[in-house]
């Protein structure tokens, strides 16, 4: 499971004497036992973890981009290491060909005709890609193709 790895990756950080990496699980961690609180579960099952990093990398980037605007580039830098520490926990992102082939899956099994449908095609895409793609991305992909007709 997800958690268990990240709890050895933190233990090894914490031997390691990685301060960066042992911060970014140890934050991470505290974030899912939260979310498992909240749930009333022991622990959180791997999609219910990865939302969690994908939470916490989205607020990296709207930090980055923040410290950017300021002229603060020590931060961002900071921060950049820290999102691409949270990366490693995700799963691999498809391709845009790939989405592509489940739109057009999901549209033929839907019978989608336009832009009428677009949250039935989201729904059922976004199922089969569980976090394998960026939200934006599929979202604008789907919209192409159904204006497309």
């Amino acid at each position: 499971m997800l958690e268990e790895k990240i709890l050895n990756d933190y233990k090894e950080a914490m031997k390691a004497r990685d301060t960066l990496k042992s911060a970014v699980l140890s934050f991470l961690r505290a974030d899912m036992m939260n979310a498992a609180l909240a749930k009333k579960k022991a622990s959180l099952d791997d999609s219910e973890a990865v939302a969690i990093i994908k939470k916490q990398i989205k607020q990296r980037q709207d930090s980055i981009e923040q410290f950017t605007k300021g002229e603060r580039l020590e931060m961002a830098e900071k921060e950049k290491k820290e999102a691409e520490i949270l990366k490693t926990y995700l799963p691999p992102e498809m391709s845009g060909d790939e989405i592509k082939k489940v739109i057009e899956e999901v549209v033929a099994a839907t019978s989608a005709c336009g832009m009428k449908d677009m949250g039935k095609v989201m729904k059922e895409v976004n199922a089969k890609i569980a976090g394998q793609a960026d939200g934006k991305l599929v979202s604008d992909l789907v919209r192409t193709r159904l204006s497309a007709g």
